[in-house]
């Protein structure tokens, strides 16, 4: 039973931390209001009228 406690605390632990780390890895997260646009110089434009500081590029469609 003691192992039973353990596999669930493990796995909500997982479930809780999985989020948090994918929004970290989203460009214009936050108070910046998500991804607008995709400058011609591949950087993300944020909603708020801000170019995001990531390293990623985007393309535009």
């Amino acid at each position: 039973m003691k192992i039973h406690h353990v596999v669930i605390t493990a796995m909500s632990m997982l479930l809780v931390a999985a989020p948090t780390a994918e929004a970290r890895n989203q460009p214009c997260s936050g108070k910046k209001g998500g991804i607008k646009a995709c400058t011609k110089d591949g950087k993300f434009l944020c909603r708020n009228g801000t170019t995001s500081a990531s390293k990623r590029k985007c393309t535009r469609d």
